[in-house]
């Protein structure tokens, strides 16, 4: 009987093996993360929710992070290095929609699962679990252009040029954009850095030139503190459910801040990673998952009390309000809160 013990063990090792590197002790997975952009708060929330998603299933022996600023290069590196690590799962924030497809397939060739959050990818063997960015662009863009009666100067404040996130909203402005003749816009990469907005910003209200609304891609309250700074007259915002910005909306609206705050949850990540768990345990799952976004402005008393009710004081300003993605993610906000995972 023990012979016979040994023997199936052995088996389901080899079974493991073959089905995406060696499965760790006790069963459980090892889980690889490749992020290529350092230094943003919504990256830094969406890689916590991939290690609380790893703690809260029990399922995960360990999580190994590729963190670094990079592009395809760098990235198709990391999941290499990912792949000889021995992961049964890789969650990557992609930095290109094509250029990564030969290594996703090398990975998808030795049974791991692969999973693009946040942005898409277009290899056929990746799932892809992402809010729908194109959406995301039409919702804020539709709420400025409509409250600037159809007509003024905007600044679009783009992300990193050239990735899928960012074409993606970019796409979706320009579709709404085109039933608005009279709105003009310019167009400014920020890189979704700190810094780099903050300093455009200064420089555009320091040019005199006429600003009538501004929406950007995340990067929001980042733009509503250029303006205290400079002492300027607030105009119109759109942004993302960043911590920092909903309270923005919530406590400058009496000193003459109007915005809207458009939902994009890191909780992606962890997500992405409750899926990859249940296609390792031969769950079914389309390969491509959007979420649809929804979007809170503070000039209505419905919008005002989904703020107030989404405002949450413990968390990081750069942090999304958006802990979780309904059934994907299990875990607390303590488990978030904590960053830590096996």
């Amino acid at each position: 009987m023990a012979r016979k013990h040994l023997m199936a063990a052995v088996a389901a090792l080899a079974l493991a093996a073959a089905a995406g590197g060696t499965a760790s002790a006790a069963g459980k997975y090892i889980v690889g993360v490749s992020n290529t952009l350092i230094g943003n708060g919504w990256r830094e929330e969406m890689i916590c929710s991939i290690k609380a998603e790893a703690e809260a299933s029990g399922l995960v022996s360990k999580v190994i992070v590729a963190n670094r600023n990079g592009g395809p290069s760098e990235q198709i590196a990391d999941i290499r290095n990912l792949i000889s690590a021995g992961a049964n799962a890789i969650i990557i924030n992609p930095s290109d929609r094509e250029a990564l497809n030969p290594i996703i397939k090398q990975a998808a060739d030795k049974g791991i699962v692969v999973v693009a959050v946040d942005q898409a990818v277009s290899a056929p063997e990746a799932y892809v679990l992402t809010n729908d960015q194109v959406d995301y662009a039409k919702l804020g863009a539709k709420w400025l252009f409509d409250k600037l009666g159809g007509k003024g100067e905007v600044v679009e404040m783009r992300g990193i040029d050239g990735v899928p996130a960012d074409a993606d909203r970019h796409q979706g402005f320009d579709e709404v954009l085109k039933n608005y003749p009279n709105i003009h816009v310019t167009s400014i990469f920020t890189g979704w850095a700190l810094n780099k907005t903050a300093q455009a910003t200064k420089d555009l209200l320091a040019s005199g030139k006429q600003i009538d609304g501004v929406w950007t891609s995340g990067i929001d309250s980042t733009v509503v503190d250029a303006y205290q700074t400079a002492g300027k007259p607030f105009v119109p915002v759109v942004g993302a459910d960043n911590n920092g910005f909903i309270g923005q909306l919530i406590n400058l609206k009496d000193k003459g801040l109007t915005g809207a705050a458009v939902s994009n949850p890191p909780a992606v990540g962890g997500a992405g990673l409750g899926l990859a768990l249940d296609v390792l345990q031969k769950k079914e799952h389309p390969h491509v998952v959007k979420i649809t976004p929804t979007v809170w402005d503070n000039t209505s008393e419905a919008g005002m009390d989904e703020l107030k009710k989404a405002y949450n004081q413990k968390l990081d300003p750069f942090y999304s309000v958006a802990i979780n993605v309904p059934p994907y993610t299990h875990y607390t906000m303590e488990q978030i809160l904590a960053c830590k995972g096996p």
